[in-house]
């Protein structure tokens, strides 16, 4: 297996189930480790931009439903 052909094997994960059972299993360990979070860890994760007063700390704006420091829905565009 190719050098691309291991790269795009780590990035697309279509591409990976394609592949037969042989040919995953001599897929070299991804160097960037296995991403999996539990539901827990998952349900701490705020993303999105801060709160528009500037105002650090909170989960900010853009977290499904949480608009006790900010209110994107009226914010200027």
């Amino acid at each position: 297996m190719s050098q691309q052909d291991i790269i795009r094997a780590w990035k697309n994960r279509e591409y990976r189930e394609s592949l037969s059972e042989e040919q995953r299993s001599q897929l070299p360990e991804n160097p960037a480790g296995i991403a999996d979070l539990s539901d827990e860890v998952l349900e701490t994760i705020a993303g999105g931009m801060m709160a528009r007063d500037g105002g650090g700390g909170g989960t900010g704006c853009g977290t499904g439903g949480n608009c006790s420091r900010c209110n994107p829905c009226s914010a200027p565009k």
